[in-house]
């Protein structure tokens, strides 16, 4: 038995963002469904240590798969010149349970990542919108740049970064020296930091701007503030994993601002026609983006098939 083994420039060079967004708009639509099974993201984190692991399994019965992600996260790797998220995607035939393949998961998990955030643009934002606004400068930054680029006629770029002069280096992008800077006059913002209080402020954000909150997937850090979250119109990935996972939801709705009732909609119910995103031109929306694992399942999947087509890998006997 073999098993294919892609490494990261394989698997960016097999899915490029703007490819991904149909897939992620066919498994969200499905999960809304009922047809897929999505347990919520086991978290690890032995006392005495910063690092942590997570595990995202994640089940489709027709045509059948397995899918799970192990990711191990390690604050300190910047300093050694190495992202925060090491980790690989495993699929599996979902009959046999072979292992089909083993795949780079911070690229999975970039692409993909942004590919939902540029279907929740595309869902969301008014379709005029030219003007971007990205709060962070890492890995992700960039995914989101290919992906805000792929569906709307975005002609301008401001961003932000902690560290100056890192902003800069985004294609075609313009630096900015604060975070409010980088948002004001924007007509869709996206947050990508590693921050753990508040980055965006409910005065920066133009009227009828949407705002893609990606950097938190934890329930004790977020991005947004409190009062941004209440006067947005809030849509998710999942309602299950927001009212588990999210800071940028939780901390807010401790304060008794919002509740379950303030999430609009999953992407999948405004995919299948059981639920409407934007309502005007002056509605801030919010999605609120923290990746679950049938996202995973469904970037293995088109990797792993764009792969065996080109011969792309390695093939390893186990």
């Amino acid at each position: 038995m073999s098993v294919r083994i892609l490494n990261r420039a394989e698997v960016e060079h097999l899915m490029p963002v703007a490819d991904c967004i149909e897939p992620m708009a066919e498994i969200l639509a499905a999960l809304t469904r009922g047809e897929l099974f999505n347990p919520l993201r086991v978290f690890v984190r032995p006392e005495g240590t910063d690092t942590a692991m997570t595990l995202m399994p994640a089940y489709r019965p027709s045509p059948a798969a397995y899918a799970l992600k192990t990711a191990c996260v390690s604050p300190g790797n910047a300093k050694l010149g190495l992202e925060s998220h090491q980790g690989f995607v495993a699929l599996f035939d979902g009959e046999t349970c072979v292992t089909r393949g083993i795949f780079n998961a911070a690229a999975i998990t970039g692409i993909r990542t942004a590919a939902v955030s540029g279907l929740a643009t595309r869902l969301l934002a008014r379709p005029d919108s030219t003007v971007l606004a990205i709060l962070g400068s890492g890995t992700q930054a960039r995914y989101h740049l290919e992906a805000m680029r792929a569906v709307l006629p975005i002609e301008r770029v401001q961003a932000w970064s902690r560290t100056p002069g890192q902003a800069g280096k985004l294609d075609g992008v313009v630096e900015a020296g604060s975070a409010q800077e980088a948002v004001e006059g924007a007509d869709v913002v996206v947050t990508v930091t590693a921050a753990k209080e508040p980055i965006l402020e409910r005065s920066w954000l133009k009227e009828g701007a949407h705002v893609n909150a990606v950097g938190s997937a934890k329930p004790f850090t977020r991005e947004l503030s409190s009062e941004t979250m209440a006067a947005g119109s809030l849509f998710v990935d999942r309602r299950e994993s927001t009212l588990n996972e999210a800071g940028d939801y939780l901390f807010p709705a401790e304060e008794g601002l919002i509740g379950p009732d303030h999430i609009r909609a999953e992407l999948g119910e405004i995919l299948n026609g059981q639920a409407q995103g934007r309502t005007s031109d002056r509605e801030l929306t919010i999605f609120k983006s923290l990746g679950i694992a049938v996202q995973d399942l469904a970037a293995a999947e088109y990797v792993f098939h764009r792969a065996e087509q080109e011969n792309v890998g390695i093939e390893v006997e186990i």
